[in-house]
């Protein structure tokens, strides 16, 4: 299954937002990432090409950093690297006033959002034009593998 097929496949009320996220998404994802399926949801890695380690959890799997995900009850975008680095976290938190006006709903690194019309593309935008692959490796060693 490709993200087209993944997207094709959701329900008619969810085909337009996740439509969305995903352009979203890869006109302000920086150079370097990949797009493909992991864990059967649409996500975005740094490929083996760029960090031949692969993720620690499983070497044969790329470098995880952006999913997103149409879930039960909503609709997810999972940012590793707002887990991983706080002033990310913060600039997150105080920006989420400025385009919306319900409260924040998110866990580590997953944001929720339940109503499909309310999600905020250009903060999502912001958000995942800030960190580079180069970034998120940088990030990724001294988090994890220190």
């Amino acid at each position: 299954m490709n993200v087209r097929e993944y997207i094709d496949a959701l329900p008619d009320d969810r085909k337009p937002a996740m439509k969305k996220l995903r352009a979203v998404i890869r006109k302000n994802l920086p150079k370097g990432f990949k797009e493909t399926i992991g864990y059967k949801i649409p996500a975005y890695v740094v490929p083996h090409s760029k960090y031949p380690g692969g993720y620690h959890c499983d070497p044969s799997l790329p470098l995880p950093f952006l999913s997103i995900a149409s879930q039960k009850n909503f609709i997810a975008v999972y940012h590793m690297g707002i887990y991983a680095d706080k002033k990310l976290m913060a600039w997150f938190q105080k920006r989420w006033p400025k385009h919306m006006s319900t409260k924040l709903d998110m866990g580590k690194s997953c944001i929720r959002f339940k109503k499909m019309d309310a999600i905020p593309y250009d903060l999502i935008g912001e958000l995942v034009a800030k960190m580079t692959p180069e970034d998120w490796i940088r990030l990724y060693e001294k988090n994890v593998m220190s």
